[in-house]
C-alpha cells in the first residue's frame, strides 16, 4: 500500500512507497501527519517543485459497504494492433463501511417511543399533512451513505492529486433485462451478454445454491418454471444452482422436485417474487451520489456493474468491495493489486442523548455529561504500553473512555479492558471512524507492505508529528 504525501503547506503530493517513507522519517526529512490512511508530510517540498501523475480515484458503491481504489493511470500504444491500452497501477484499496441500518433501527426506536408519548398519553393533531419534501429528499440512512462517501472522495483529495473519478453507477439494468430489445446491441450479442442478469441473480440468491445451500462452488443458473415447459427468461424464474443439484432437477418443475421438501420450496417461491432491499437502497442513492460528485469539478467516468464483473473475469481477479471499484470502467490492465486493504467503519460521533432507555421507553442509566476524561475521548486512537498488571504488552486501536480512567482499547484481534490512562498515548483524534488495516488471503505477503505503520508507532517523535498535525 502507497503512502500518502503533502509538500510543507499541506499540499498533496504523489504517494511514496513504504521504504522511501520509513526512509524520510527516519533521516527527519519528514513527519508524521495521519496514521490512518497513512500520511506523511515533508518538510522541505513543494508542489513547485515536484512532478505530479494524474490519479484517478475509483468506487463502487454499495448498500453496506463501498469500495474505493486509488489508482494511476498510464495509456500505452499496442505495438501490433495500434490501439491505446490503458494500465492501472493500484496505489490504495479501501471499504468503507456504512452503518445506514443503525441509523434506521434508531430512527425506528425514537418514532416508536414518539408515537407512545403523543398517541396514548395525550392527544395532539397530526402535522405530517402539512409538511413537504423538497426535491431530490434522501432518508437519514440513505443519505448517509451518500455524504460519508462524498466526505472520503473530499478528504482523499486532499492528501492525494486526483485528477478523475470513476462511478459504478448501475448495477443491474432491469429494464434491459425484461426487455433487451430497448437499445444497445451490447446487451444480446457483445462481450457484455449475460453478465447483468447473472450479477443480479447472484446478488438475490446470496451467492449460494438455492436447493442444497451450497457455498464456495461453482453455480449455474436454473429456470425454476423449465423452459421446456413453458417458463420464460424473466429474471423473477431465475435462481442459483450447483451443478449436482441442477442435474438432479432437469427439466422437471420446482414442485415436483421439491415435493419432498415443502420448507425449502416455499423459501424459493418467496425469495423468487422478493426484491433486493440492499439494490433498491443502491438505487436510490447512485443518482445522488454521481450528481455530487460532478459537483466536484472533475471527470467522472461512468460505468456498469456488467462491465465490472466483465473487466474482473477477464483479468483473473478475485471479487472483492475494493477490487471491483479498481475493475470499474475502461481498464485493460491492472498491476499490483495484491495488497492489503484499508477498512474504514462509520462509527459516528457519539449521541446527544445521554440517557439510556429500556425497550419500554424508561430510563434505565444515565451517562456522564462529558465526552472527554483525562485528555481523551471515546474512538481516539491510542497506543498503551503496559509496563505493569496482569495485561503487559503494547496495544494499539480505538479507545473507549470511562471517568474512572480504566480505559478500553479495541485492537485488531480484540478487546481489551481495564487500561488505565496513565499508559495511554494520543496517536489520532477521533474523526467517526474505525480503521484497520486487512490483509487479503491473495497477499503475496510483501515484507515492505504494512511496514511504514509499525515502523513509524515506534520512531521518535511521532507524538509530537501527530499532534501538530491533528491540533
Amino acid at each position: 500500500m502507497a503512502v500518502l504525501v503533502l509538500d510543507r503547506r499541506k499540499r498533496p503530493l504523489m504517494p511514496c512507497s513504504e521504504k522511501r517513507a520509513r526512509l524520510l522519517l527516519g533521516r527527519g526529512r519528514a513527519v508524521v501527519c495521519r496514521v490512518m490512511p497513512f500520511t506523511i508530510r515533508l518538510r522541505g517540498r513543494t508542489v513547485q517543485r515536484s512532478t505530479l501523475q494524474p490519479l484517478r480515484l475509483k468506487l463502487d458503491p454499495g448498500s453496506q459497504i463501498t469500495g474505493l481504489a486509488l489508482v494511476r493511470e498510464s495509456d500505452t500504444a499496442d505495438t501490433t494492433t495500434g490501439e491505446a491500452v490503458r494500465t492501472l497501477t493500484v496505489l490504495m484499496l479501501l471499504e468503507l463501511k456504512h452503518r445506514g441500518q443503525s441509523i434506521r433501527e434508531a430512527l425506528t426506536r425514537r418514532r416508536a417511543f414518539r408515537r407512545r408519548r403523543r398517541g396514548n398519553l395525550w392527544h395532539r393533531p397530526a402535522r405530517f399533512d402539512n409538511r413537504t419534501k423538497p426535491a431530490g429528499w434522501l432518508a437519514p440512512s440513505l443519505r448517509h451513505r451518500v455524504d460519508t462517501t462524498i466526505a472520503w472522495v473530499a478528504r482523499l483529495r486532499r492528501l492525494a492529486p486526483v485528477t478523475s473519478l470513476s462511478q459504478e453507477l448501475v448495477r443491474f439494468d432491469m429494464q434491459q433485462m425484461q426487455n433487451p430489445e430497448i437499445s444497445g446491441i451490447e446487451y444480446q450479442q457483445g462481450t457484455l451478454a449475460g453478465y447483468e442478469v447473472r450479477e443480479y441473480v447472484l446478488e438475490k440468491w446470496g451467492r449460494t445454491c438455492a436447493y442444497c445451500g451450497a457455498e464456495n462452488t461453482p453455480l449455474e443458473i436454473d429456470h425454476i418454471h423449465p423452459k421446456s415447459r413453458g417458463g420464460s427468461d424473466r429474471v423473477s424464474n431465475l435462481t442459483l444452482a450447483c451443478h449436482d443439484c441442477n442435474q438432479r432437477k432437469g427439466s422437471q418443475d420446482v414442485a415436483a422436485f421439491l415435493a419432498k421438501q415443502p420448507e425449502v420450496l416455499q423459501r424459493i417461491q418467496t425469495q423468487a417474487k422478493a426484491p433486493l432491499k440492499d439494490a433498491a437502497a443502491v438505487n436510490s442513492t447512485r443518482w445522488a451520489l454521481c450528481q455530487r460528485l460532478k459537483e466536484t469539478g472533475l471527470e467522472v467516468e461512468v460505468a456498469s456493474g456488467g462491465r465490472t464483473k466483465w473487466n474482473r473475469h477477464r483479468l483473473y481477479i478475485l471479487k472483492t468491495h475494493s477490487l471491483d471499484a479498481a475493475c470499474v470502467g475502461h481498464v485493460d490492465a491492472i498491476q499490483r493489486w495484491q495488497q492489503p486493504v484499508l477498512t474504514i467503519q462509520a462509527t459516528g460521533r457519539g449521541s446527544y442523548q445521554r440517557t439510556r432507555l429500556t425497550r419500554h421507553g424508561f430510563p434505565r442509566g444515565y451517562l456522564t455529561r462529558h465526552k472527554s476524561a483525562f485528555g481523551f475521548q471515546t474512538g481516539d486512537l491510542v497506543r498503551a504500553v503496559v509496563t505493569a498488571g496482569q495485561k503487559v504488552g503494547t496495544y494499539l486501536g480505538r479507545v473507549a473512555i470511562r471517568a474512572s480512567g480504566s480505559f478500553n482499547i479495541q485492537t485488531a484481534t480484540g478487546r481489551v479492558q481495564g487500561i488505565s490512562h496513565r499508559f495511554c498515548t494520543l496517536i489520532q483524534r477521533a474523526d467517526g471512524y474505525g480503521y484497520a488495516l486487512t490483509k487479503r488471503a491473495f497477499d503475496t505477503g510483501d515484507a515492505g507492505t504494512g511496514a511504514a505503520y509499525a515502523a513509524a508507532l515506534s520512531l521518535p517523535g511521532i507524538n509530537a508529528g501527530v499532534s501538530r498535525a491533528t491540533g
